[in-house]
């Protein structure tokens, strides 16, 4: 399963919640100077969705996972998934505030070609040991860049590897853009980058002599830098009408993301694989 398509699931589940304020643009509160928000400063919300979506960074097969998300707010600390793991934003959100800002700690865990590797010649290569990222998360949210309801939010994440899997470093900048349709609905459209140091293409995407001779594949030295860019657009509909009640709403997500650097050039992605990372996801939350 692929890490972007749980990042774009978590960010549109975490829509589906007027409460939540998360590091990917998501407004807190409901529409500035709407009705207050019964989540403000306690919720819950739980939810479930089907991704289609590259089984490793650069692979050209693809799995279909079912992904479950809970996402909260207590007295004002939001937590969110990310992707997969969890981000918590430790800053509340001011009221009738134009502009907030987010920071606290992110956690993920990256799975790329632990297990279940379909590619029969990169499955040769071995399997890789599970990464655990930690690091802060921090950004800026501008609401009422056009009207009174919408925002822009631009955040990073800078997080290390601490279980010895790459033992290096990826940072992760992303830009949303997020806007409420009327109470029922809402779309955001996000475009997203990664950056990763010389030990993460290391691990990913080298291919030793050892490697070549067990899979065919040559040997190639990979370095750090640009990893990938994309976008990810998403549409939530609260299905009774007005998100601001909580109840149940329905998630469609599209996304593409473009592997560039050393990434792309390895053979793993450039023979085996494909740079074109496609994804897709439907869902369903509910808020209590």
């Amino acid at each position: 399963m692929s890490r972007i398509t749980t990042i774009a699931l978590a960010l549109a589940l975490a829509s589906t919640s007027p409460a939540m304020a998360q590091p990917e643009g998501i407004p807190k509160g409901g529409p500035p100077g709407g009705p207050p928000s019964v989540f403000d400063d306690t919720y819950v919300t739980i939810g479930i969705g089907g991704s289609y979506s590259p089984s490793y960074d650069g692979s050209d097969d693809y799995d279909f996972s079912i992904l479950p998300v809970v996402i909260g707010s207590i007295e004002g600390v939001d937590f969110a998934p990310r992707g997969p793991g969890f981000a918590v934003n430790v800053i509340p959100e001011r009221d009738n505030a134009k502009v907030n800002f987010l920071f606290g700690p992110v956690i993920t865990a990256n799975f790329d070609r632990v297990n279940d590797i379909k590619d029969p010649v990169v499955e040769q290569l071995g399997e890789l040991d599970t990464a655990i990222e930690i690091g802060p998360t921090a950004g800026v949210q501008i609401k009422g860049i056009t009207n009174s309801f919408d925002s822009l939010t631009a955040a990073v994440d800078v997080k290390w590897d601490v279980a010895g899997a790459y033992r290096g470093m990826i940072i992760a900048p992303n830009i949303t853009y997020f806007r409420p349709i009327g109470r029922a609905a809402a779309v955001s459209f996000t475009l997203n980058a990664q950056h990763i140091d010389d030990d993460f293409a290391d691990y990913y995407y080298t291919i030793s002599p050892a490697g070549s001779t067990a899979s065919g594949l040559p040997t190639f030295t990979a370095n750090g830098g640009w990893k990938s860019a994309g976008g990810t657009i998403f549409s939530v509909v609260d299905l009774d009408g007005n998100a601001l009640n909580g109840g149940w709403s329905a998630i469609i997500i599209g996304g593409y993301s473009r592997l560039l650097g050393d990434a792309k050039r390895s053979p793993i992605t450039s023979i085996r694989g494909s740079a074109d990372q496609w994804f897709g996801s439907v869902g369903i939350g509910y808020t209590f």
